[in-house]
């Protein structure tokens, strides 16, 4: 087999360690509060049981969703990641001995996956839009990589190996279609690069260009008596998901599952937004290995049609809960759905994109993803979760311990425990630093040994200390000016630089011990939406360096919907609160609640208004205190 050891930036997460003020406590709670609890929550709601049934040769009794296998590897990617930080026996052997269980399961010819070995095990492969074997295949195939690059034993990977095989036999030979959620694409090309077998890359190939032209997902929904699944709950769930395929009329709607034409054709981003991140990953990877031009063109149309009408101020994405995705230009209602998994997607289509082109606003938007859209997701005490990141509550909305579709706790484990993979890159022999995130790096360029640490205030303050050794090599060295920063200075060794003010600042030199000095001022920002985004039609958000702000009722005395015209004042780091955050204080428009009694309505001129104060937190770190209404948008 002569699997290597391949990532395509250049930097493996071994060889970077994270210091950093604000990440590392996540990242540690992470790894010791986060992962315990996921693994327990596998054994509580029958994950693992699936696995012992079928390693046992039994039937029935399956557990959970048709798709709750991938909770497991999940769980295994984001364990592994930390393997490859630290050692830590206790985790590792608990990781040993659910792969050993997950391999007892696995079928003589390779398949493996629990709901149809334990239920329907005569109709693998035929209902390939809603029941996720290759969705499942593939975050095997994650998991099983990661693993690999961890520890270097290919217990695992051997599985994975064995299961893709299998597909590459049956897909394009017996069985022509596409998987109606994505996720195999980008798994095949992680296990193409990890052993250099290169069906792997042309079967990612395949299913990605295949999307579109073909008319296997539209016939399972006009045949669904010839299709498994049927006896999961008694086939109402499955009944009910399939409405969102279907227009009106019946026909079939192949733009939940971006289906609707072939991948280099499309303009918009359409679909469960979760889907089609995955897709645009795995298709960006692809890009990188082929260096397509059409290709490249599509997934650049894409992006800018999804951050310039249909993506929302925190990076979160689609904003319709029936579908879990995108609908329309502009149409980005404050009761967002914004799926954490949709978010944790973003992220990697968008360092993908960076690997493809090394342009910067692409590592804005991770940042802007990463303190926002994806750290809500998470409560300060890693325990709990949100699957939707609405971006106004009335109180009601809460995270939760676990959920029945249990796709984004885990999701958002093995982020945090990979959170190293974003912050530096090599491209060609530059290095990049892409996220200020305090720590270290050590690689080798073009035969050198770089050694780069930082030390880095973000998000509070914009200040950031880069210290470089090289042995007196000459590195080029590319620092990220964050799109946020109103104006930035710029140092080495007290000497100052010219920095553009946006994009990446290049300085190549001959490092030995030298130290770079950088300051982002960080103003408080009053954003407009766009003039076609009703929902925020004279509305304002504020916004202070990376971090979206909201009001919750907790520290305000009015209801959050009389707040108009918030004018900042001043801001105030709080270390007391919310484990240490920078808050915005200020004033705002409010009705005079004098004279209303007895009355339901006046004139608009007899009713005065009045200024009073407000305090406005980080948007990530809303939900974590008494319940009450929030609102990141206030009338202007």
């Amino acid at each position: 087999m002569g699997p290597r050891d391949a990532v395509s930036d250049g930097i493996s997460l071994s060889e970077v360690a994270i210091d950093d003020d604000f990440w590392s406590p996540r990242r540690e709670r992470n790894r010791d509060v986060t992962i315990s609890y996921q693994y327990d929550q596998l054994e509580e709601s029958g994950t693992l049981e699936n696995f012992r049934r079928v390693a046992a040769g039994e039937s029935g009794g399956f557990q959970g969703m048709w798709f709750q296998d991938t909770d497991a590897y999940k769980w295994i990617e984001a364990a592994s990641y930390v393997l490859s930080q630290r050692e830590d026996p206790e985790l590792e052997a608990k990781v040993d001995e659910v792969i050993s269980l997950i391999a007892d399961a696995q079928q003589p010819d390779g398949y493996l996956n629990t709901y149809f070995s334990l239920v329907e095990p005569e109709n693998r492969w035929t209902n390939l839009h809603m029941m996720h074997e290759l969705y499942c295949a593939g975050h095997l195939i994650e998991a099983a990589v990661a693993h690999y690059r961890a520890t270097g034993k290919e217990t695992l990977l051997e599985v994975a190996i064995d299961f893709a095989d299998l597909v590459d036999d049956v897909f394009g030979d017996e069985v022509e279609g596409v998987p109606g959620h994505e996720e195999i694409e980008l798994a095949l090309l992680k296990l193409y690069r990890v052993t250099d077998e290169t069906r792997y890359l042309d079967l990612a190939k395949y299913f990605i260009d295949l999307r579109g032209t073909e008319d296997r997902l539209a016939w399972e929904i006009d045949n669904p008596e010839t299709l498994g699944g049927a006896e999961y709950d008694d086939g109402e769930v499955i009944s009910a998901a399939r409405s969102v395929f279907t227009h009106e009329d019946g026909s079939y709607d192949g733009r939940y599952a971006q289906a609707h034409e072939p991948l280099r054709e499309q303009e918009t981003v359409e679909g469960h937004s979760v889907r089609a991140m995955y897709l645009f990953a795995a298709a960006t990877d692809l890009a990188i290995e082929t260096g397509e031009d059409e290709l490249i063109a599509s997934l650049e149309r894409l992006w800018t049609n999804m951050t310039t009408k249909r993506m929302y101020v925190t990076g979160g994405l689609g904003p319709e809960e029936a579908h879990e995705g995108f609908t329309t230009d502009y149409d980005l209602r404050n009761d967002a759905y914004a799926e954490t998994c949709a978010a944790i997607g973003s992220v990697y289509w968008n360092q993908r994109l960076f690997e493809l082109t090394g342009e910067a606003k692409y590592a804005d938007l991770i940042e802007r993803t990463l303190y926002n859209g994806f750290l809500a997701g998470v409560s300060l005490d890693g325990t709990e979760f949100f699957y939707e990141n609405p971006l106004e509550s009335d109180g009601d909305h809460h995270r939760k311990g676990w959920f029945t579709c249990a796709c984004c706790p885990p999701n958002a484990a093995r982020l945090l425990a990979s959170l190293g993979e974003y912050v530096y890159s090599q491209r060609g022999s530059a290095l990049y630093v892409n996220q200020y995130i305090g720590g270290s790096v050590e690689t080798t360029i073009d035969g050198a040994t770089v050694e780069l640490s930082q030390d880095s205030a973000l998000p509070w303050s914009g200040e950031v200390t880069v210290d470089v050794d090289a042995e007196g090599a000459s590195v080029p060295l590319r620092l990220r000016i964050p799109e946020w920063a109103d104006s930035s200075t710029v140092t080495v060794n007290g000497e100052s630089l010219d920095a553009p003010a946006e994009g990446y600042l290049e300085i190549e030199r001959e490092w030995d011990d030298d130290r770079i000095e950088l300051t982002f001022e960080q103003t408080v920002t009053r954003l407009e939406a766009h003039p076609a985004v009703a929902a925020d039609a004279g509305r304002v958000a504020l916004k202070r360096g990376p971090l979206v702000y909201c009001l919750e009722a907790v520290d305000n005395d009015r209801p959050l919907h009389q707040y108009e015209e918030p004018e900042p004042t001043s801001t105030t780091h709080r270390p007391d609160l919310l484990e240490g955050v920078t808050v915005i204080e200020g004033e705002a428009s409010v009705p005079d609640r004098q004279g209303w009694d007895g009355e339901l309505y006046r004139p608009a001129d007899e009713t005065a208004r009045e200024r009073t104060a407000f305090t406005a937190i980080p948007y990530y770190a809303w939900d974590n205190r008494d319940p009450g209404a929030m609102r990141v948008w206030l009338r202007s």
